[in-house]
């Protein structure tokens, strides 16, 4: 896929959460089917664009509707003059390769103490780390998330390259959706 065919313009209306998850404001956005539709997967995936004109990179998450929905930084919206409920423009197209993913202190501990594991995640693709990552950290229950990081070791030590039965967009596991808007 070429950069240029994930590009897309679309207006949307800003939206609060209803849960903020910190004292930082900062709101979002899920995008219209036909822009999420041209980027190169439905899990998370980086992007590069512009807000009101302003430009800002960022990680899209799965929507769990075969979409997306981003979330927009306090720094943003000051920069872009938006507020809450205001229509913005945007323009969005994935990046040219994705970042490394920060590996998460507990999964780097562990990938440290298993050697084979850590040899095959260091010859997997960054996509492939990325999903691992979110696997791991889309886990509810801490005990889940530590029962995923030694079941990823062991995958891992094992040769498999890619964690299976993951859903990235979680339209089948209804793992993932976008945050609950304020009224």
């Amino acid at each position: 896929m070429i950069q240029s065919d994930t590009k897309s313009q679309f207006k949307a209306k800003l939206l609060r959460p209803a849960e903020l998850g910190g004292d930082v404001p900062w709101a979002f956005v899920i995008l219209p089917k036909s822009a999420s539709a041209k980027l190169p997967r439905r899990g998370r995936t980086t992007v590069e664009g512009t807000l009101n004109a302003h430009g800002f990179r960022a990680m899209l998450e799965p929507d769990g509707q075969l979409s997306h929905w981003l979330r927009v930084n306090k720094a943003l919206l000051e920069t872009a003059g938006a507020n809450f409920g205001d229509i913005v423009t945007f323009e969005i197209m994935s990046v040219e390769q994705e970042p490394e993913p920060e590996i998460p202190s507990d999964l780097h501990e562990a990938l440290a103490a298993a050697p084979e594991a850590r040899a095959v995640w260091d010859d997997t693709t960054t996509i492939a780390r990325l999903d691992w990552i979110h696997w791991i950290t889309s886990a509810k229950q801490p005990k889940t998330r530590a029962k995923r990081i030694s079941n990823a070791c062991d995958m891992l030590a094992s040769g498999k390259r890619r964690v299976c039965c993951f859903d990235q967009s979680g339209y089948y596991s209804k793992a993932f959706s976008a945050p609950k808007a304020a009224d």
